[in-house]
């Protein structure tokens, strides 16, 4: 397994609520991640972003990881709750929340904040 692989890993598993997206929280790039940012938000899950951006290859080692082809993937205590079509059904009939509640615990909404990671060590 690569280097890149194992930092894609320690965060998929490691990680509550991990949303692999393109952009950031603070600077969204892509309409299906804001969607998908939105419906975490609204939740109230805690969420560590990962900008798939700075390098083709996080979203290729990604989809080799979780077998999803499409931006963006979120991340639910390891296990892949699917991309932004899928978590925003999963918010509008309340299963994203019993997900969360169910994987994180009844408190989850306490630690409610939200980080950016970076796959790539400065060159």
């Amino acid at each position: 397994m690569s280097d890149l692989q194992d930092r894609i890993q320690n965060v998929i598993e490691n990680e509550p609520v991990a949303l692999f997206m393109k952009g950031t929280p603070q600077f969204v790039m892509c309409g299906n991640s804001d969607r998908a940012l939105r419906a975490l938000r609204e939740a109230g899950a805690p969420v560590t972003a990962v900008d798939i951006l700075p390098d083709p290859a996080i979203r290729q080692e990604l989809s080799s990881i979780s077998g999803w082809p499409t931006i963006p993937q979120v991340f639910v205590k390891g296990e892949l709750i699917g991309g932004a079509d899928i978590v925003e059904e999963l918010a509008a009939d309340g299963e994203l929340e019993r997900t969360l509640t169910e994987k994180l615990g009844p408190d989850y909404r306490s630690s409610a904040e939200e980080r950016t990671v970076a796959l790539l060590t400065p060159a």
